[in-house]
């Protein structure tokens, strides 16, 4: 509320300042209700509602109302987004269902490469994103057997822009999106070289902000989607160093709003998504500066990848694996309140069976996936070691709330993940290998 001096003095609060004030008084009273309240009703309250998610997630997957016609282009999306947090909570859908999502991706899969929104749509570099994450969390030889990893390494060589970016589509747009689905593809499927690599880190570069964010493309203002896609397709081509972590990272961190969730852009509202955007690209930092000790699961992200040494223009490029440096049996304090955003994600997000964006806002299936994706990274944050299970103090509400770990590069189960690059890692290579 207005002052009576500031209204004295012509002055009055803008729309941004109005939402804002309505949605912290919105989240501190469900705060406030859950200071108030005995210990046992307090866990009650936190409580992941783990029976409701899914029930609501596997409904979304036999059958969805004409309301959804709108998303006709984004099927694999849709796929993505329920079977990723489905196995998040630690389940999986039964054989015949599992078949249907195999021959229904199967059929967006496009004669000449890459994935359409749908069977008979063009393909498109996103559609192609979700459709190889839904495939790989699904797992089996059925499964990844039915990417046919030619024709998508042929797609994205034509999607291929000379900026050094990638078109989204033929004669799409190119931004940052583009260049992370592109190379986070070639990434996990073991077709990644340096064709594909070729400017991609000069082009995001370009796209950093005086803020230290992340564009969708240069000259445009930071954002929490593109700078997680920016840094993540630059940790997988190594060439993080290019970029100005330092003030990336203080710009992140000041994401986070005094509610416990992250805005995706400065002055904007929280929003439950960007729990994994912003959360997991703290993660990605948090884990790129952890120190690695000998027998330690590395990269080349510790040492000369992408350093400032290397000849302008280009990206160091290695065939091994891409993981973050891991720090056996230590804990690190997180980049963000980790506590915060837990207590977020489950008193503000979480309705009876999915998650929204924020209080007043309906569930959907996009904020469930990455509200899971965000609350799996924090709790997990305090742990460099990707094999262990988090302390019970970094679990926020009981600790049965504790979720699947996910890889953050990918935003893939990490068995998952372990799965599918051991398959596609022996796969027999490519004739353009």
């Amino acid at each position: 509320m207005e002052s009576s001096s500031s209204a004295a003095d012509g002055w009055k609060p803008t729309i941004s300042q109005e939402d804002q004030w309505t949605l912290e008084s919105q989240v501190f009273h469900i705060y406030r209700m859950l200071c108030d309240i005995p210990p046992k009703s307090q866990a009650a309250m936190l409580e992941l509602q783990r029976d409701s998610h899914v029930e609501y997630l596997e409904k979304g997957l036999r059958h969805l109302g004409p309301s959804f016609s709108v998303l006709d282009a984004n099927r694999p999306w849709i796929c993505y987004w329920i079977l990723h947090s489905i196995a998040l909570l630690g389940e999986s859908v039964d054989v015949a269902l599992e078949n249907n999502v195999i021959d229904f991706i199967s059929r967006c899969q496009d004669q000449h490469g890459g994935y359409g929104g749908g069977p008979g749509q063009m393909p498109h570099l996103a559609t192609t994103y979700a459709a190889v994450n839904t495939l790989i969390t699904l797992g089996g030889n059925k499964s990844l057997k039915s990417i046919n990893r030619g024709k998508i390494y042929s797609f994205l060589r034509r999607m291929k822009h000379t900026s050094g970016g990638f078109s989204m589509h033929e004669g799409g747009e190119i931004d940052v999106r583009a260049c992370y689905t592109a190379i986070s593809v070639a990434s996990v499927l073991s077709i990644i070289d340096e064709e594909l690599v070729r400017g991609v880190g000069d082009y995001i570069v370009s796209c950093q902000t005086y803020e230290g964010g992340i564009a969708g493309e240069p000259g445009s203002e930071a954002h929490g989607g593109y700078t997680f896609c920016g840094l993540a397709t630059m940790i997988l081509i190594n060439a993080v160093n290019h970029l100005d972590l330092a003030s990336l990272t203080d710009w992140l961190v000041f994401r986070q709003g005094v509610e416990g969730g992250f805005q995706g852009r400065t002055n904007k509202l929280v929003d439950g998504c960007y729990s994994f955007w912003q959360g997991g690209a703290a993660a990605l930092l948090q884990r790129l500066h952890a120190p690695a000790p000998a027998g330690s699961i590395s990269s080349d992200l510790s040492d000369d990848g992408g350093s400032p040494d290397q000849e302008e223009g280009s990206e160091k490029h290695s065939d091994d694996e891409v993981s973050i440096p891991i720090r056996r049996h230590t804990e690190t304090e997180p980049l963000f309140q980790s506590q915060a955003l837990q207590q977020y994600i489950l008193l503000c997000s979480q309705v009876e069976g999915g998650f929204r964006d924020k209080p007043g806002k309906s569930r959907d299936h996009y904020h469930t996936c990455y509200c899971l994706s965000g609350l799996a990274v924090a709790q997990y944050s305090w742990s460099n070691d990707a094999d262990s299970v988090p302390l019970p103090g970094s679990v926020l509400g009981p600790y049965s709330n504790l979720l699947e770990p996910v890889n953050p590069l990918y935003n893939i189960v990490v068995d998952q993940y372990n799965e599918a690059h051991e398959f596609f890692s022996n796969a027999p290579a490519l004739k353009h290998e």
